[in-house]
């Protein structure tokens, strides 16, 4: 740790914030698949990981300090909402909001650093993601900080908060049941194939596609948001070579990122975001999981 350090996800996080925080988070998803290709490529791990997950990381300088700026400038009433992460910053002109966005990506360079420090499991395997943890963290900051609705959120009159109507739900067009299930097996599948086939790659590329697919939101295309599908079913695949594990990981994951955005961010004025917090609870448990060998023990296709 160097102020060096502090100062490169200072002027990050501004960074990430002028570009706005889902323009920044496709970033990385593009960034990540590049480091897919050269590390297949060459045979060997890259140092060019230090780029999707270092300094402009989701939890730092990137997608993380966009939430923050984000909620800052609604809070200031320059945007009209703090869950707009689509927004992209700079056109606001307001160098106080850019300032903002580079301070949290000093605080979530900080977390990462303290949370990296906890052991791993005794596999060697992470004790969880801890990017995603981050910027769950920092989600959870940014809303105690620049928001008025508590960290769960205010459900309005009448709108119940687990089970609102469909035009109230994170994204309306998969808030459905059989909507996410068929999601779920579908995408979990296919990301299955590449953590078969390519192991700790396969994850990273599952997750560095479905990142960058986000790109088309801009565009008014409803595609949907998979990323906290694909990253954990293929690390799934990739610990236990099986597809199958790689579908039930695939429904699950689809299921708890619905539920953690009625829980955290439907009804809140700030993003907290459910599919970081669907990466990290499902990357702990599947961590664990091959840890006391249940995917050996259990073998399926």
């Amino acid at each position: 740790m160097e102020i060096s350090n502090l100062l490169i996800a200072f002027g990050c996080g501004i960074f990430g914030a002028a570009l706005g925080a889902l323009a920044a988070f496709e970033f990385v998803g593009l960034l990540v698949i590049a480091l897919v290709i050269i590390q297949v490529s060459t045979g060997a791990p890259s140092d060019f990981i230090n780029f999707p997950f270092g300094y402009f990381g989701p939890h730092a300088g990137g997608f993380g300090a966009g939430v923050a700026a984000t909620a800052y400038a609604a809070r200031k009433g320059k945007i009209g909402s703090g869950r707009d992460i689509t927004t992209g910053l700079c056109g606001l002109d307001s160098p106080d909001v850019l300032l903002v966005g580079g301070v949290f990506g000093v605080i979530g360079f900080l977390c990462i650093w303290v949370f990296n420090k906890i052991p791993n499991f005794s596999s060697g395997l992470a004790w969880t993601d801890t990017v995603a943890f981050t910027v769950i963290v920092s989600g959870i900051i940014t809303r105690l900080v620049f928001g008025k609705t508590g960290i769960f959120g205010k459900p309005e009159q009448g709108i119940s908060h687990l089970n609102p109507p469909a035009e109230k739900c994170w994204m309306p067009y998969h808030s459905r049941l059989s909507q996410l299930v068929t999601l779920g097996v579908g995408v979990g599948m296919a990301a299955g194939y590449l953590g078969v086939s390519l192991g700790g790659n396969g994850a990273l590329l599952a997750f560095g596609v479905s990142a960058f697919s986000l790109i088309f939101l801009h565009f008014n295309t409803n595609v949907p948001i998979s990323h906290h599908i694909g990253l954990p079913a293929a690390t799934a695949a990739a610990l236990s070579g099986s597809i199958i594990w790689a579908g039930i990981t695939g429904i699950c994951c689809a299921l708890l990122g619905e539920f953690l955005s009625r829980l955290f961010l439907v009804h809140g004025d700030t993003h907290i975001d459910p599919p970081a917090f669907t990466i990290f609870i499902s990357t702990t448990i599947i961590h664990f999981l091959s840890t006391v060998g249940l995917f050996s023990a259990i073998t399926l296709i």
